[in-house]
């Protein structure tokens, strides 16, 4: 063995745990005692010496040779599923109603128990989904959350002693007689350091990577066999399985979980009632995880949650402004939000747990979601099938025309409706179903989202079966829009603001209003990037359409103004002025806008005419501001004098009649 010694105050670098060199740091005395050493963080434990990451080649090789061991675990998954499957079978030929039989719910859970860590992921996934499973089964799946069968004490720890260097009695001042949770990787007791802090010990599972690795060689096999054989399946199912499997290894490893809470809450830490625990380095390894204790309910418990004095869909509500952040705004998201790692804290905080499972998505794929919610609301079908280019669900030579009207009829009532009857699911099903019609194809970044968003949903769906989905994210979305300066969404605004050269109003009232029910929506924010905007070349094409606006609107006064002017004169029987027309209808509706716009203004957060007037002051001396005003102020001229000419001859005209 190759020891390096380390300085107590340096972390080694990530790729030392890939290599054959073993990393060890001296840790305070008084947390461990002087005859023990307690390695780093980072440290790759001897006891477990397979590869951290997944490698599906070196799998497939593995796993060639020992096609016996290979047929042993098909039989051990096959026996008992198809027993249950006949057991359901056989209950409904006999009349017995079998989604309220406890007996049947008792045994999936145990079955997927007995299968193992990946098929228990499968089953906590279908605990948060009341819509899908019936209330029986759903009591019992719930169980796999943090009520699985522990493994002994003395393996676990002896798993403490091999990852820190000492017996747990000698690291921790208490740790629990029996472990307080038991979930599909690893297991929870309850401890406390000897400087006093309460934390939570998890401790991997034995044989873990094993059982793991070769489900995922069985699963990955029959997804090559399906993707080459069933031609009507064009999705990467070979590229999402491992896509699953790098998250799962990943999982695996303790200190690439801590390192993952730590950016998580470098990320989301600062926003309003979000909680994540402190990671106690010192007393971490690859098996083991120390980190600070939360005290806290289960999101899916409301009547407990209720007797608290929290708001159970406040919590939801909380979590679903977190997640569209993570989604759509870093990129870096949790991709297990199971009731069992979300907690109401008694303080009302949401608190996360649980941070092995993470993943991310691109900016290019954030901004794709970003417009593809956009269009969806607006019920803009054509941009929708052009965003799903873009993410790569369709190829850029898909011919998109028979493809818009298939989404209008999934799409249609999206925002009106309820998550319990219009959902990410049910959108999902109906998704499903158009991609046996047409050449659609799932990227391999998208399965772990859909598990995110769907997973948390089914959590908003057990707490309020009303809960919508589109309404708490559009709020983020239009503050989005109107706030990053990131040019893809800029050309998004420009898109949904414009259609065949003309203004759409509405979209900028549907924007402005839905923008300012976000709580970190900023009007002066929002103005300042306005103007910058409109000012730059970039904004040439918006800016140059506002005037034109503008101008109508600026019309319409006018004209109304005249037209009030020259109707009293009339009436005082001046008969040489003739009447002038008052604004035409589309310069009416163009002023309508513009009121209504100012009224949302006025009733947004943060709108005080006190503050705003040094901004404003400051915007006109911008030289940018000062030519988008000369533009605006010589256009209005130049339509004034041309409207007086035509007045004064047409007064002109009539005068001459007269005589």
């Amino acid at each position: 063995m190759i020891v390096k010694t380390l300085p107590p105050s340096t972390r080694p670098n990530p790729e030392d745990s890939l290599s054959g060199e073993l990393s060890v740091i001296d840790v305070v005395p008084e947390k461990v005692t002087s005859d023990k050493v307690a390695r780093s963080p980072r440290h790759l434990a001897t006891a477990e010496p397979e590869a951290l990451a997944y490698n599906p080649v070196e799998i497939e090789a593995h796993y060639a040779s020992k096609p016996l061991q290979v047929l042993r675990r098909i039989f051990a998954v096959l026996r008992p599923t198809l027993a249950l499957v006949f057991g359901l079978w056989w209950d409904n030929k006999r009349g017995i109603v079998v989604k309220s039989d406890r007996r049947r719910a008792i045994q999936l859970r145990e079955l997927l128990t007995q299968l193992g860590p990946a098929y228990i992921k499968i089953g906590q996934a279908l605990s948060t989904r009341p819509d899908l499973v019936p209330p029986m089964y759903l009591e019992e799946l719930t169980r796999l959350q943090d009520q699985l069968p522990p493994f002994p004490n003395e393996i676990a720890y002896q798993f403490i002693e091999e990852e820190l260097g000492a017996p747990p009695e000698e690291v921790y001042a208490k740790i629990s007689p029996q472990p307080i949770a038991a979930a599909s990787l690893g297991q929870v007791y309850k401890g406390k350091l000897k400087t006093g802090e309460e934390v939570a010990i998890k401790v991997q599972r034995p044989d873990l990577r094993e059982r793991i690795t070769i489900d995922m060689y069985i699963l990955r096999r029959i997804a090559a066999w399906v993707q080459q054989r069933v031609k009507r399946v064009r999705s990467d199912l070979v590229g999402i399985l491992d896509e699953l499997g790098d998250r799962i290894f990943e999982e695996m490893d303790y200190i690439h979980e801590g390192e993952n809470a730590e950016r998580f809450f470098e990320l989301y830490g600062h926003m309003e009632d979000i909680y994540v625990p402190k990671i106690y380095w010192e007393y971490t390894n690859r098996r083991v995880l120390t980190m600070e204790w939360i005290n806290g309910i289960k999101l899916t418990q409301t009547e407990e949650i209720r007797d608290q004095g929290i708001n159970a869909r406040y919590m939801i509500e909380i979590g679903v402004q977190c997640s569209l952040r993570q989604l759509l705004e870093h990129g870096f998201f949790h991709a297990d939000p199971h009731p069992g790692n979300l907690l109401a804290t008694p303080e009302g905080k949401l608190a996360y747990l649980d941070f092995g499972m993470m993943s991310e998505v691109k900016p290019a794929q954030r901004y794709g979601l970003i417009e593809a919610i956009v269009h969806v609301v607006n019920r803009d079908f054509e941009g929708l099938a052009k965003d799903y280019v873009k993410l790569d669900f369709l190829s850029p030579e898909t011919d998109l025309t028979p493809i818009i009207p298939a989404f209008a009829r999934v799409f249609a009532d999206a925002q009106g409706a309820s998550v319990a009857d219009l959902n990410i699911k049910s959108i999902t099903d109906e998704l499903s179903a158009l991609m046996y019609e047409y050449p659609f194809r799932v990227p391999p970044y998208y399965a772990l989202i859909i598990r995110s968003l769907v997973t948390l949903e089914g959590i908003a769906i057990y707490i309020d079966p009303d809960f919508k989905v589109l309404s708490e994210a559009y709020p983020y979305v239009s503050k989005r829009l109107l706030t990053d300066p990131a040019p893809a969404l800029r050309a998004s605004l420009q898109d949904l603001l414009f259609k065949d050269g003309r203004f759409r109003w509405n979209r900028l009232e549907n924007l402005l209003t839905n923008a300012r029910k976000n709580q970190e929506y900023d009007l002066s924010l929002v103005l300042n990037q306005t103007v910058e905007f409109l000012s730059s070349e970039r904004g040439s094409f918006i800016r140059d359409k506002l005037v034109d606006e503008f101008l109508n609107g600026l019309n319409a006064v006018s004209k109304n103004v005249l037209h009030n002017f020259t109707h009293l004169l009339s009436e005082a029987g001046l008969t040489a002025i003739n009447e002038t027309p008052g604004a035409t209808v589309e310069q009416q509706q163009t002023l309508e806008h513009i009121k209504r716009i100012v009224k949302i203004l006025q009733q947004t957060r943060g709108f005080d005419p006190a503050q705003l007037a040094p901004q404003v002051a400051q915007i006109l001396v911008n030289p940018g501001v000062q030519r988008l005003g000369q533009q605006i102020a010589s256009r209005f001229a130049q339509k004034a004098l041309a409207r007086l000419i035509r007045e004064l001859l047409a007064a002109e005209e009539t005068v001459k009649y007269q005589r």
